[in-house]
């Protein structure tokens, strides 16, 4: 019996991603603000090239995953402005754009 590794490598490396874009966006919104939006915009347009593209399977979703990830950190960079105007979060004393 064979088995087949590829889902479970795919969920790893989801989880990973998904991690990996948490601290970005707190760093990103903390150092740049909301201005970096386009940033992820680009690198989810890449991932999104990038796995039309790849003509193997696991790496095609991987790219999906990741440009899907760059995606949703629009989003979040976002909320995380309204995050630190609550407290959640500390500003960055050299920007004064939280109003």
């Amino acid at each position: 019996m064979d088995m087949n590794f590829d889902g479970l490598l795919i969920g790893v490396a989801t989880f990973l991603i998904i991690g990996f874009f948490h601290p970005v966006v707190v760093k990103a919104e903390y150092y740049w603000g909301t201005k970096c939006w386009w940033v992820f915009l680009v690198l989810g347009i890449a991932g999104t090239l990038a796995s039309l593209f790849i003509g193997d399977t696991f790496w095609s979703v991987i790219c999906g995953v990741f440009a899907f990830s760059s995606f949703w950190t629009i989003k979040e960079v976002f909320e995380q402005r309204e995050r630190v105007r609550k407290g959640w979060f500390p500003k960055n004393p050299k920007r004064n754009d939280y109003a």
